[in-house]
Formats: C-alpha cells, sequence, structure tokens
C-alpha cells in the first residue's frame, strides 16, 4: 500500500515539472499573437539593415573603386572588414542584451549605424571610407543576433523554428517594399541603380535614413521581451558578491566564444559557414564574373541579378523553419514525447547535400562555358536555388542553437555568426583572386566541394549529437524552454 511519504516522493516530481510548465506558459503569454507578430515585424526590418549596409555596397565596387583612384580587390577589402567587425559587434550586442534586455541594445547599435552611413556617404578617401564602413558595420550587427534572442523569449520550442523562419524571411521581404524597385532583394539592386543613375553615396543616405527609421520605431514600439529573473541572475553573476548594489557591470563580449567549446555548437557551425560561403561565391564577385562573361557593364542590371537569390531567401527561410518545427513535432511524436534537439537538423538534409554544393558548382561552369541567354537563365535559376538552400541550411541550424542553449539564445546565435563571419571575411578576400587565376568555374567546384564537407558534420552531429553534448557541458537547456 503506497504510503503518505510515498505518494509525496511520487508526486513532487510531477509537481516541480508542472511549476516549471507554468513558469513557461507565462513566460511565453506575456504577448499576444497579434503583439508577437508586431514585434516580429519591427524585428525584421532591423534585421535587413546589415543585410542592406553590405548588399548595397556590393555592386558599386568598380565605380568606388574608380572614383577614389583604388582598384576593385582594395575595395572589397572594405566588405571583408565590415563582416569582421560585424562578427565583432554581434557579440557584444548579444552578450549586453542578454543582461540589459534587447530593448537598450537596439537604442545603443542603431545610431552607430546611423553615423557610419553619413561618413560612408561623405568619405572621399579609402582609409575613411573603409573606417566609416566598420562604424557601420559595428551598428547594423545588432540586428541578428539580438532579433533572434529576442524570438527566444516569446516563442515555445515547436513554434520557435517558424518563427525563425519568419524572421528570416520577412527581412528580405521588407526589401520589396521599398521605393524605387520591383526589387526583392533590393540591396544590390538599390545600390546598382544609385551607382548607375546617381551616385553610390546616394545609397548609403538611404541607409541612413532606414537606420533612423527604425530607432524611432523601436523607441516608440518595442517592449522589453527578456525575462526580468533571467536579466537579473545574470547581473548578480556578472557583478559578483558583494556587489549586487552595482547599477552597471562591465561584460567581456568574447566570452560567448566559449560556447564553440561545445562539440554541436561548433560543428553545425563550421557546416552553416560552408553553406553560407556559397552564397558569397556567387554574389561578391557578380560583376566579374556574369558582367565579364556576358558584357553586362550596366551597374543596375548587375544588381538586378541579385533578385533571384532574394526570391529564394523570401522562399526558403519561412519554408526553412516551418520544415524545421515539423522535424521536432516528429521525432518528439516518434519517441512518445522524447524531445531529441537534433531532430531539428533533419529539415536541412536536401539544403546541404543537394541544392546548396550543385547550385554553387553547376553556376560556375555556366558562367564559364555557356554563353547567351541560356547561360544567363541557367545563373538566374542556381541563384534562386541557392537562396533557398542557404536558408533551408542555416534557419534550423538557428532554432537549434536557441534550443540547446535557450538561457543564451542571442549569445550563442552570436558566437556562431562570429566564427561565420570570420571565416567569410577571409574566404570573401580570396574569391576574386581565385577566379582571376583558376576561372569561376574551379572556384564554383572549389567552394561545392567544402559544402560536402559541411554536410558531413551534420551528419556527425545527427548521429553522435548526444554523446557529443556529454563531452562538454556549457549550460545545455534539458527541454528547450
Amino acid at each position: 500500500m503506497l504510503t503518505e511519504e510515498d505518494a509525496l516522493h511520487e508526486e513532487t516530481p510531477l509537481l516541480v515539472q508542472a511549476a516549471d510548465s507554468s513558469k513557461h506558459d507565462a513566460q511565453y503569454d506575456r504577448f499576444t499573437p497579434s503583439q508577437k507578430r508586431f514585434i516580429v515585424g519591427l524585428l525584421s526590418w532591423c534585421g535587413f539593415l546589415p543585410f542592406l549596409a553590405s548588399g548595397s555596397f556590393v555592386p558599386s565596387v568598380p565605380e568606388i573603386a574608380r572614383e577614389l583612384d583604388s582598384t576593385g580587390a582594395i575595395i572589397n577589402l572594405a566588405i571583408t572588414l565590415s563582416i569582421a567587425c560585424s562578427a565583432v559587434g554581434s557579440l557584444l550586442w548579444a552578450t549586453y542584451s542578454g543582461t540589459y534586455g534587447r530593448r537598450p541594445a537596439y537604442l545603443w547599435s542603431l545610431p552607430c549605424l546611423c553615423i557610419g552611413s553619413v561618413g560612408v556617404a561623405l568619405a572621399h578617401g579609402v582609409p575613411s571610407l573603409m573606417f566609416w564602413r566598420v562604424v557601420q558595420a559595428f551598428g547594423s550587427s545588432s540586428g541578428l543576433s539580438v532579433g533572434a534572442g529576442t524570438i527566444s523569449d516569446m516563442y515555445r520550442l515547436e513554434e520557435r523554428g517558424t518563427a525563425m523562419g519568419i524572421f528570416f524571411g520577412v527581412r528580405v521581404y521588407y526589401l520589396a517594399l521599398l521605393p524605387r524597385s520591383s526589387a526583392l532583394r533590393l540591396p544590390p539592386v538599390a545600390g546598382g541603380l544609385a551607382t548607375h543613375y546617381a551616385t553610390w553615396r546616394a545609397a548609403q543616405w538611404a541607409i541612413f535614413a532606414m537606420g533612423l527609421g527604425a530607432y524611432a520605431l523601436i523607441v516608440l514600439w518595442l517592449p522589453e521581451t527578456l525575462d526580468p529573473a533571467v536579466a537579473r541572475a545574470k547581473f548578480l553573476q556578472a557583478a559578483g558578491e558583494g556587489r549586487e548594489h552595482k547599477t552597471f557591470v562591465w561584460l567581456n563580449p568574447f566570452k560567448s566564444l566559449a560556447l564553440l567549446r561545445s562539440p554541436n555548437i561548433l560543428l553545425t557551425t563550421i557546416a552553416g559557414t560552408t553553406a553560407h560561403m556559397s552564397d558569397y561565391a556567387l554574389l561578391i564577385p557578380l560583376s566579374y564574373t556574369i558582367g565579364k562573361a556576358y558584357g553586362i557593364t550596366n551597374e543596375a542590371v548587375i544588381g538586378m541579378f541579385f533578385l533571384a537569390s532574394g526570391v529564394g531567401n523570401i522562399v526558403g527561410a519561412p519554408l526553412a523553419g516551418s520544415l524545421s518545427d515539423r522535424a521536432v513535432i516528429r521525432g518528439r511524436a516518434l519517441r512518445g514525447g522524447t524531445w531529441v534537439p537534433e531532430d531539428r537538423l533533419r529539415a536541412t538534409y536536401w539544403g546541404a547535400l543537394v541544392y546548396v554544393p550543385l547550385s554553387c558548382a553547376v553556376f560556375g561552369l555556366a558562367t564559364q562555358f555557356v554563353p547567351g541567354p541560356v547561360g544567363i537563365v541557367i545563373d538566374v535559376i542556381c541563384l534562386f536555388v541557392n537562396g533557398v538552400a542557404v536558408d533551408l541550411v542555416l534557419t534550423p541550424m538557428s532554432s537549434y542553437y536557441v534550443d540547446i542553449l535557450h538561457s543564451r539564445s542571442a549569445e550563442v546565435w552570436a558566437a556562431s555568426a562570429a566564427f561565420r563571419q570570420v571565416a567569410i571575411a577571409l574566404s570573401a578576400a580570396a574569391i576574386l583572386p581565385l577566379i582571376e587565376h583558376l576561372g569561376v568555374a574551379a572556384t564554383n567546384a572549389i567552394f561545392a566541394g567544402i559544402c560536402w564537407g559541411g554536410f558531413v558534420l551534420i551528419i556527425l552531429t545527427l548521429r553522435y549529437g548526444d554523446r557529443m553534448r556529454a563531452w562538454v557541458d556549457v549550460g545545455y537547456s534539458l527541454d528547450g524552454q
């Protein structure tokens, strides 16, 4: 017969679980569905600013080089420097947002973006151009990492992938709504139009205006989403014993990089980096690949080729998010309710194995060996497929990071992004020299091979993910909440 004491021992775990579940429900029910949609839309507006700042620069490189009496390779260094600085900025904003709140991170970062954009627009030399591009990139870098953390504050495990997909997809969709173009991948298009019909500086003034608009929206309508209890616990931990009365403590943004000690985070980050490299391998040298192969010198026309990739992003991000949530739900059902975080990565299969590497390789072959309209059509199809496929890889991974390290969601996303951005910065600097020495087909074949290597890392994580989490414990979330 079950005694009263036995009954207490039997019921206590259930009561604790119920209490934890109630706490999580309260956290995610703080905002209504309509409020969540509005916040995601606002976050997406901020999230596309770094995309806009970097993308608008790419088709203008030849014109900037001519105006500043430099070379395309030297001006491309500004892109490389801004990518590296964005990595550092993302770490800093994510670290402070996890302790002081998401809203303050936006309120401090967006003015840096605006000031940097004005500096770029007024630059009349390569050194000043590079300096202000760094400031601009630093200010815009909060958009994605802090945005990912904010979404993790509001959405449950089974909803998170879809929300992430909408966040990444809507930020590209906003580009379709901006004036002067029906483009869906507008930054390069806008940059190309501005360069051809006005000046590349006009695009920078537009970025300033959009950053100022985003700042106003944040001030007026963004509530704080970070759980106050989580923020307080992190503050006390950072302040240390006897310093609870402090109102501000300095945080080490590079401490987040220690999360890469986790084999799960590191392997998936490397895999995502290989997929993202293919995107840069196709888009950064468009002026020197498609432009040269098909005799296109109009910057606006070259910018239009980015449309195909942008459409792919719009399709791919929400699709990938939905597929990753379905993978989580299906995995739980098959195991009788047991959650295995790596189930989410199953949504990356086809993108990582087939679509990313093949779109990259076929693009190179078509550009180098298929002349005329047929080659252009093949290239456009490859750009679209690559746009979809890269999101099929990166969006589930973004949700996976948050799932296994929910209490440090922005920081783990930023650490992963920092690794990816530094690796891409190094590879981006090598793209044009490789094309000049080996040709576009061989260069793209190299990047396709690297992408297949990334797929192998995903398979390893899927198969041995639970064992790898046991190797190094970086504070994993046991329930994804």
